[in-house]
C-alpha cells in the first residue's frame, strides 16, 4: 500500500497542492506567473494565441491579467474542459496545420504568442528534445507571422543539441531574447524557457 501511495504521489508538490486550492487545472500555471513577473509579457488588453494550451492554466491566468477587453486564443489537440471566460476561445487543432497561413486562420494579429508545447515523451533524451525542437520551430513559424511589431514570444524547450540553433532563430526575430528557469519547474526537468520581446517587422499579410 505505501508503495502504491508513493507511486500515486509521485508528482505531487508544492505547486500542484497549490494549483488545486487556487483551482487551475495544472501546476504549470506558476511557470507563466513568474515569466510575467519578472519579463511582463502581457498587458491589459493584449491579444494572446496560447500554443499547446491545454489542460487549461495558462489560458485562465492570460485572460485574467489581459481582463475581459483582451483576446486570449488557445490551440491544442487536447479538448480543453475547464470553465473559461467569454474573452477566451479554444481550437482543437493540430499546431502543425497552422504553419502555413496562420494569419488566414485565425483572421487577426496578436500581441504574444505563448507555447508551453511538450512533445509525448519517450524516456530518451535525444529523442525527446528533438520531438521538442520540431514543436517549438512550429510556434516560432507561426509567431513571425501573426504577432505584431513589437510583439513577445515565450517557448519552452526541452535542451538539447538543437538548443543554440533555436535559440539563434529567436535571436534573429525578437531583438531582445532571454534564456529563463522558472523555480517551478520540476528539478529533474530538462525544459528551459525561450522569451523574446520586442518582435521585428510587421504580421504576415498574403498579398
Amino acid at each position: 500500500m505505501r508503495h502504491a501511495a508513493a507511486k500515486a504521489n509521485r508528482w505531487e508538490d508544492h505547486y500542484a497542492r497549490l494549483a488545486r486550492k487556487e483551482r487551475y487545472p495544472a501546476r504549470s500555471v506558476y511557470k507563466l506567473q513568474e515569466i510575467q513577473k519578472r519579463f511582463g509579457v502581457v498587458r491589459r488588453g493584449s491579444a494572446i494565441l496560447d500554443l499547446g494550451c491545454a489542460p487549461g492554466s495558462w489560458l485562465m491566468h492570460a485572460a485574467e491579467i489581459a481582463g475581459p477587453s483582451g483576446c486570449i486564443v488557445g490551440v491544442d489537440l487536447t479538448p480543453v474542459t475547464v470553465s473559461l471566460p467569454a474573452h477566451v476561445s479554444v481550437y482543437t487543432k493540430d499546431v502543425f496545420e497552422l504553419v502555413e497561413d496562420p494569419v488566414a486562420f485565425f483572421g487577426r494579429p496578436f500581441d504574444v504568442v505563448l507555447s508551453d508545447m511538450a512533445p509525448a515523451t519517450t524516456g530518451s533524451r535525444g529523442v525527446d528534445a528533438a520531438r521538442s525542437h520540431h514543436l517549438c520551430e512550429a510556434a516560432l513559424a507561426i509567431a513571425r507571422q501573426v504577432l505584431r511589431p513589437g510583439g513577445s514570444f515565450v517557448c519552452k524547450i526541452f535542451q538539447g543539441e538543437d538548443f543554440k540553433s533555436f535559440t539563434a532563430a529567436v535571436q534573429g526575430a525578437f531583438p531582445e531574447c532571454k534564456i529563463f528557469k522558472p523555480q517551478s519547474c520540476r528539478k529533474a526537468s530538462k525544459e528551459i524557457y525561450l522569451i523574446g520581446k520586442g518582435k521585428t517587422g510587421g504580421p504576415h499579410v498574403r498579398s
